[in-house]
């Protein structure tokens, strides 16, 4: 349901092959604990099912995405094993790399837009100026005589700078500057700064 999972408990205790009893203390002991929410991962849901010759509806609690992650967590069984081994190698690669990826996922095709939005970040993260200089960085640091201290570097990179805004707004780092201070305006008239607040 959008875009979610949504399972009982007897089917995350099929999901993890531990028992519902034991689905049902953790659960309970994660919504006493407070590390989530049982009003907004919890919902009952009306299903039909069969009896005998006749069909019941019977109201069925389903549990969200996110208390099934956290019930992984906490299982002891031999399946919730292999999810905390497979979640802890998602979680060092966010860390160590800065982002995670399914390939095979990737690789069948789009889904549900996701897929549109990797993309949107890549050019997003691709397009930046941060990157853009990484590169030249890259390239200019393969010289052999290459000093990063050196007068000829910062100038080399203070023109190819300049020449990179003039190409896009015809003007020069220092005219834009230059243009943009106003004394009249709060913080001389930054728009952006890094941590929250200027510096």
């Amino acid at each position: 349901q959008d875009g979610s999972v949504w399972l009982t408990q007897a089917q995350m205790a099929d999901l993890f092959q531990s028992t519902p009893q034991n689905i049902t203390l953790h659960l309970k002991a994660i919504y006493q604990d407070g590390e989530l929410l049982q009003e907004v991962t919890c919902k009952d849901y009306l299903q039909v099912r069969a009896e005998g010759a006749r069909s019941v509806q019977r109201s069925l609690k389903f549990y969200s995405l996110d208390a099934i992650l956290a019930v992984g967590y906490r299982v002891r069984s031999p399946r919730g094993t292999q999810f905390r081994q497979w979640a802890t190698e998602r979680l060092r690669e966010f860390l160590v790399m800065g982002f995670t990826l399914d390939d095979e996922r990737l690789k069948r095709g789009p889904d549900d837009g996701y897929f549109e939005e990797l993309l949107a970040r890549i050019r997003d993260i691709r397009s930046s100026e941060r990157m853009f200089w990484r590169k030249v960085l890259d390239i200019y640091a393969t010289s052999i005589d290459y000093d990063p201290s050196a007068e000829a570097s910062q100038r080399f990179f203070a023109t190819v700078q300049n020449k990179m805004h003039w190409a896009a707004h015809s003007h020069t780092a220092a005219e834009i500057i230059k243009t943009r201070a106003d004394a009249d305006k709060p913080h001389m008239g930054m728009a952006s700064w890094s941590a929250g607040r200027p510096r």
